[in-house]
């Protein structure tokens, strides 16, 4: 009698096991059964608003649901940044990012209203990417070296643009007057497209914008490119010379993804990373991304996380030999 309960009683653990086991694989299957939003922390028209929307269009395809771009600019990603960290965590709503959002902030202003560590987990980087340099299609620099040598003969006058203090455009740019020894003045902006347009209009001097964003007006003859930030010339830019040309050794690699906020089931997490992948593999994704001068990558949440812990110490240390800060 007791063998018969004793097998009875486990026989139901392993009926319950048996449920519990592939639960979160179901759960995963049932998702999404609604609208999936992205929070993208910039207003339109920026390189992470367009990253943003190439993905989301796929995504409906491959979910059969409606992929929802909703733009909450403000305090370098930070308005959009507190909005998602608030999100109940059950996928619905996911964080869509410029790097730095997430790991350049936390150095340079004394509060945040998120916390980048606590409030997210990592999904998957979708995309990267070089950023150009460039002036409005009047301005009289021709090259990057004519502009360095301007700036070092008349000290404070040189302006340049970007998307917002803390932003992957205004650490790029920072990082280019600090390595060419300028002395130049910041204008922020309430995101990259606004910035691009007051540059477009004459109201900086340079603007170190990422491809994607700033590609459309440099075709359209609205600015001319001087520099990229990578390595070696790039494809979408035939006859655009590397900054490092210039500068020895100057490389500035932007990046766009997708976090969740902390809490939100594995199961999901895992799909969300398995069916962005999926997109990035598809030959007319890479096609409309490359145009737009962004290379996939699709890393797991676990690669990703490792990749930001890197970057949030090297943001550390750049941020606080440039004194950027924000009280």
């Amino acid at each position: 009698m007791r063998f018969t309960k004793l097998a009875a009683l486990f026989a139901g653990l392993a009926i319950a096991g048996a449920f519990q086991a592939p639960f979160g694989s179901a759960q995963a299957q049932s998702w999404p059964a609604k609208p999936v939003k992205f929070i993208v922390p910039f207003p339109p028209g920026g390189a992470t608003d367009i990253s943003a929307r190439l993905l989301g269009q796929k995504l409906q395809e491959i979910w059969g649901q409606t992929v929802v771009i909703e733009n909450r600019g403000g305090a370098g990603g930070g308005v959009g940044a507190a909005e998602a960290a608030r999100a109940t965590p059950d996928g619905y709503t996911l964080f869509f990012p410029s790097g730095s959002v997430l790991t350049a902030n936390q150095h340079i202003y004394a509060k945040l209203n998120y916390n980048p560590e606590k409030d997210f987990v990592p999904v998957t980087n979708v995309v990267s990417g070089p950023q150009v340099l460039t002036v409005p299609a009047d301005s009289p620099y021709k090259s990057v070296k004519e502009l360095i040598d301007s700036g070092r003969a008349h000290p404070g006058k040189l302006t340049f643009g970007h998307a917002g203090i803390g932003s992957q455009t205004h650490l790029a740019a920072e990082n280019f007057v600090f390595q060419a020894k300028l002395d130049a003045i910041a204008v922020p902006y309430q995101g990259e497209g606004p910035g691009l347009a007051g540059h477009v209009g004459g109201q900086t001097h340079f603007f170190v914008g990422n491809l994607a964003a700033a590609i459309g007006h440099i075709r359209g003859g609205r600015l001319r490119a001087l520099g990229v930030t990578s390595k070696a010339e790039i494809a979408q830019l035939p006859g655009v010379p590397p900054i490092a040309n210039t500068i020895a050794g100057f490389e500035n690699i932007g990046w766009f993804g997708i976090v969740a906020p902390t809490g939100t089931p594995q199961a999901v997490i895992q799909k969300v990373h398995l069916d962005t992948k999926k997109a990035l593999e598809d030959a007319g994704m890479r096609e409309k991304l490359s145009a737009q001068g962004l290379s996939p990558v699709g890393n797991s949440p676990e690669e990703m996380g490792r990749a930001m812990k890197a970057e949030t110490e090297l943001w550390r240390t750049v941020v606080g030999a440039r004194k950027i800060q924000v009280k």
